[in-house]
């Protein structure tokens, strides 16, 4: 509940380090929530992985298209410190749906990685082998985190100023959006999904080989334009089918899923000292203060993952599929 705002949004290098219990407090009900269930509804189907990761994309262009509709509002950034971004975006433009390829790259990419992916690795770290590929929720929990969700979707689509910022799409744009959240959701509840993966001949690579390509793939290209976009593309899903390559393999378990994903976390730490704030009033804050932010987002990180490796290397490392069919034996004996 707490790391997914914070990942999501501050990370990077968004916020001050004075704004990020505000951030989280405020968007805890929309991403948080969004990261449990998401988590929840991947545990219970046997989905894994691949469910995780297409319900966050779900989210992405839930979150961007239906509640606060910055990804067909190509000004969303005019008032803020990336108000240079606005051709950017318009360069990318998918005629007729009026959005930018390049900002939705960023946006569900994003979402994918440090709002959902990420926090979900490292809290599962955090847990004993036993306990990290179960629920963790009964009903009232659910229940409670589907309120929150609602909650959280409201203060910002009825929020005309930081929010939504006054803009409403197009019933085109709002059915596109709508119609693609429900693809992805289908796509994540497949059965193919609770089926064992067929093993792949050899050893896994060194957990930080699965880093580095992530923390690689991350900065290969600005969208800013179509050939950076299709680049971006090209790379991310070469790059995820190595990953997929890799994690059949004997050998793969969480110290490889979590070196994955905090690779991405890694790399927006590392862009936060390469950018300006968000808020647009970061034009007030002196070298010295925004030196200290991003400081304060590396020691953040740093801490995280260095409890999360700790907790792995006190905990026996077994592998993912062991985990899981230890969970299914269990499950039919009961």
């Amino acid at each position: 509940m707490v790391l997914a705002p914070w990942a999501g949004e501050c990370s990077w290098g968004g916020f001050s380090a004075a704004g990020f219990v505000f951030v989280v407090v405020v968007l805890a009900p929309l991403y948080g929530a969004a990261a449990v269930l998401i988590r929840e509804v991947s545990v219970r189907v046997g989905g894994g992985w691949p469910a995780i990761v297409l319900l966050a994309a779900a989210f992405g262009i839930f979150q961007a298209g239906l509640v606060d509709q910055a990804l067909f509002n190509l000004g969303f950034t005019e008032n803020t410190a990336y108000a240079d971004e606005v051709e950017a975006a318009r360069a990318t433009t998918v005629p007729l749906l009026g959005f930018s390829a390049g900002s939705a790259l960023t946006y569900v990419g994003n979402h994918i990685a440090l709002s959902i992916c990420a926090p979900i690795a490292i809290v599962e770290s955090y847990l004993a082998p036993a306990r990290r590929h179960q629920p963790w929720l009964g009903r009232p929990g659910l229940i409670v985190m589907v309120v929150l969700f609602v909650l959280g979707c409201s203060i910002i689509f009825f929020d005309e100023e930081n929010g939504r910022k006054g803009f409403l799409a197009s019933p085109l744009q709002l059915a596109f959006a709508a119609l693609t959240v429900l693809a992805l959701i289908g796509a994540a509840l497949l059965p193919r999904w609770r089926r064992r993966p067929r093993p792949v001949a050899g050893r896994s690579p060194h957990p930080l080989w699965a880093g580095i390509l992530v923390f690689g793939a991350r900065f290969v290209a600005d969208p800013h334009d179509w050939a950076a976009v299709s680049l971006q593309v090209a790379v991310t899903t070469a790059a995820a089918a190595v990953i997929v390559v890799w994690s059949r393999r004997a050998g793969w378990n969480q110290r490889h899923v979590l070196t994955a994903w905090a690779a991405a976390l890694v790399s927006a730490a590392v862009f936060a000292y390469f950018v300006p704030n968000y808020d647009p009033h970061s034009r007030l804050v002196s070298a010295t203060e925004a030196l200290l932010n991003d400081i304060a987002i590396s020691a953040i990180v740093l801490a995280l993952l260095g409890g999360a490796y700790w907790r792995l290397r006190h905990s026996p490392p077994g592998s993912i599929e062991g985990a899981l069919l230890t969970k299914r034996a269990t499950r039919d004996q009961s």
